[in-house]
């Protein structure tokens, strides 16, 4: 609900003629559901832009969120909707932070009586939607950081790792979806051309089961690679993981398949030509 012209104009001179107390109290009640999780500094601060940005809303015609003259108040609370939620603070702690000018608003109306109810419900509508739209901020905020968050850790859980000159490997540990396995498609391709690798090395030690999704994001890599002029080795088809394929049927044609990490190798070894050193026996002197 919009502020009359009236209520408008009161409004913006309470906030005017008691400044100091406005911001004084406004931050201590700030400061009580906070439990001490920000400096007194800080949030002084942001409770003075606050007060400062809808000092101006005021005076401009309208503290109305939607409208133009209220656009550097929408900033501000969305600039502290964002701060609060990369410091791990609650959507919860931070509407407070804003709903906390419905006590000091109410202190300053107890001295007119006549219009302090009226005028009080009016502000409490105002400062409900200031509230709703620093929520409304803080959870698009969280989102886009746990978003962040999500696609860093897919990055972290498909490395894509140099064995030596012309060899590469990807161990997958967890679930393969979609998502994963179009990342670990991307890096081993890009891997390929960054080390110009002929072979590669796709363990599934750490994969807890292979179902025909599972096996076709495997087949579309290898593939992939093929087209990249690299050949692909699969590693840690462990005999409960065999069964699956059997039972499911799926073909992985002329693919290498091996039992493990070492046994896949081994098997590059042999196709690079490349002599691995053995230990000789000590002679007694």
């Amino acid at each position: 609900m919009a502020l009359s012209a009236e209520e408008n104009g009161r409004l913006t001179g309470l906030l005017s003629e008691h400044a100091e107390r406005v911001v004084q109290r406004w931050t201590e009640v700030a400061t009580a559901s906070l439990r001490g999780r920000l400096s007194q500094a800080e949030l002084r601060r942001q409770v003075q832009d606050l007060h400062r940005s809808m000092v101006e809303a005021g005076r401009g015609g309208s503290f109305d969120l939607e409208s133009e003259s209220a656009g550097e108040l929408r900033a501000v609370l969305a600039e502290l909707s964002r701060g609060r939620a990369r410091q791990g603070f609650t959507a919860t702690e931070t509407a407070v932070s804003v709903y906390g000018l419905k006590d000091v608003l109410l202190e300053l109306l107890e001295s007119d009586a006549d219009t302090a109810l009226r005028d009080y419900v009016a502000f409490s509508s105002l400062v409900d939607q200031m509230g709703l739209f620093t929520f409304e901020s803080f959870v698009r905020t969280r989102e886009g950081l746990i978003a962040d968050q999500a696609e860093q850790l897919l990055e972290l859980s498909t490395p894509v790792v140099k064995i030596w000159e012309g060899v590469v490997a990807v161990p997958l540990v967890g679930t393969l979806d979609s998502a994963r396995a179009q990342v670990v498609m991307e890096r081993l391709l890009q891997t390929l051309v960054d080390t110009s690798s002929p072979y590669a090395i796709i363990d599934i030690t750490g994969v807890p089961a292979v179902d025909t999704q599972v096996a076709q994001h495997i087949l579309k890599t290898v593939v992939a690679a093929r087209l990249m002029g690299a050949d692909c080795i699969i590693s840690g088809i462990r005999p409960q993981i065999a069964q699956t394929i059997v039972a499911l049927g799926i073909e992985f044609g002329d693919i290498a398949t091996k039992a493990s990490l070492a046994d896949a190798l081994r098997h590059v070894l042999r196709l690079t030509g490349a002599e691995t050193a053995r230990r000789q026996p000590r002679r007694e002197s």
